[in-house]
């Protein structure tokens, strides 16, 4: 096993290069992080009859999410038992059974292995079809319609998983009719580590107006005025955020629509909601609600409230991945509306988008420059905020000032450090009363009791 402790200094904010590049790393990774963490696959609007499939990934293990007779979920690995062959090739459909290409087993709905052809003349009878069925995925649960998967037997149901991170996504996903993914996803190859897009979306409002700056330009609107990082009043434009599991997002407070060009449907369906909001969930999360978010659920599901993109880094290998790219839009948003939503959000964050393309050069640059022996020695700071940051009465989580900062950089390493060294589920709970500790500096741990009693931080 790799020392997690001399990749990540969590205290300092300090992470090794090694993390881009490494292919033990990235090994200890498929069975530490991904074998244990709740996995984005779907949403239940995708699969919505008895039948209903969709393939997925979770991590590198492709998997197949399929509705059931009696309406529950299930998914299970994309593998025949026989020889190994994929067993579903299309990405969605209806099937009530899934028969392999290659000798022709065929698996029921439920993964039960159905049918061997010539049983009778070529195993004598003697196969016992109820030890070859597929194998299923320990866990599958789902969030306000968000549909998660889990190998480990021993994690946590998902509402635990997500946390304080469930408190924040009830704002959209529990109000407006409720929240759905436009798909089915676009997809694209980029060449970089996993964790180089995943630590961007959590927290990295840093980059953006320099990074976009010419982008945000064109596009116009309140982001134009981060263009060349200008001086603006940072303490007061938002927040950071992050939670027990690695979770996070920034937010920029009054901004939702901000990206969209053409945003006055979106503005004028925002100030119908809020109110309706309040009502539901309170004064923080409405003005939440009216807020703009860089989001990340651990590990690798990412998105974007506000320009409402929701994404998947499906890894392929320390180097490369398989970016998967749906739209998040409100049921209760007008037809309209959502269809003005994905033209942005496919403008912005699609396959081509502007934005995209300038995220991913950064990226695969991140990954890629840590080939070389002598870089891989070096180490990255994501010090940002470090001791201006901590618990806040009013919102869950250790909250950062300003919506530039790396506190949700230094969640995410947390829990990604403690997955990797920890033996099991029972190590992670063992932690739940102390997960501040690391991150939070002596001076820093009530920060938001002295800010508000005018004392320096």
């Amino acid at each position: 096993m790799v020392n997690v402790n001399e990749l990540v200094d969590v205290a300092n904010g300090v992470q090794s290069k090694r993390l881009f590049w490494d292919q033990e790393v990235y090994e200890q990774e498929l069975e530490h992080v991904f074998g244990r963490s709740w996995l984005f696959l779907t949403h239940e609007s995708q699969i919505p009859n008895y039948g209903d499939f969709v393939t997925a990934y979770m991590g590198e293990d492709a998997v197949i999410v399929v509705r059931q007779r009696d309406g529950s979920t299930k998914a299970f690995l994309n593998s025949c038992t026989h020889r190994g062959n994929r067993l579903c090739h299309a990405d969605s459909g209806n099937a009530k059974a899934f028969t392999c290409n290659y000798h022709g087993w065929s698996f029921a709905a439920d993964g039960t292995l159905a049918a061997v052809p010539l049983e009778h003349e070529v195993y004598r009878d003697e196969i016992d079809r109820s030890q070859w069925g597929l194998r299923p995925v320990a866990k599958v649960e789902s969030f306000h319609g968000f549909v998660f998967g889990c190998f480990d037997p021993q994690a946590p149901d998902l509402r635990e998983y997500l946390g304080d991170m469930a408190w924040y996504m009830e704002t959209f996903m529990a109000t407006g009719g409720g929240a759905t993914l436009v798909g089915p996803p676009m997809k694209s190859i980029l060449r970089c580590n996993w964790k180089t897009q995943a630590e961007n979306f959590i927290g990295d409002a840093y980059h953006v107006g320099w990074t976009h700056g010419a982008a945000l330009q064109v596009i116009g609107g309140p982001l134009a005025g981060l263009t060349g990082n200008a001086a603006i009043p940072f303490d007061d434009v938002g927040l950071q955020i992050t939670t027990r599991h690695g979770h996070g997002f920034g937010v920029i407070w009054d901004s939702g629509p901000a990206i969209h060009r053409d945003s006055e449907a979106y503005r004028r369906y925002q100030a119908e909601q809020t109110p309706l909001v309040q009502s539901q969930l309170g004064d923080v999360r409405a003005r939440l609600f009216s807020a703009h978010w860089n989001s990340g659920i651990f590990p690798n599901c990412s998105f974007l409230y506000g320009t409402n993109t929701w994404k998947v880094w499906n890894p392929r290998g320390p180097n490369e991945i398989e970016v998967w790219t749906w739209t998040l839009v409100q049921n209760a948003m007008s037809d309209d509306l959502k269809r003005e939503i994905v033209r942005r959000a496919v403008e912005t964050f699609g396959t081509a988008g502007t934005l995209e393309s300038d995220d991913g050069d950064n990226m695969e640059a991140c990954t890629w420059m840590n080939r070389g022996f002598q870089t891989r020695k070096g180490m990255m700071n994501s010090a940002m905020g470090l001791g201006y940051e901590g618990p806040r009465a009013d919102l869950p989580g250790v909250v950062g000032q300003g919506f530039i900062g790396e506190t949700s950089h230094r969640g995410f390493y947390r829990f990604w450090a403690e997955m990797m060294q920890a033996r099991s589920w029972q190590d992670v709970r063992a932690a739940d009363d102390r997960w501040t500790e690391s991150l939070l500096r002596h001076d820093g741990a009530d920060f938001w009791n002295r800010k508000d009693k005018g004392q320096a931080a």
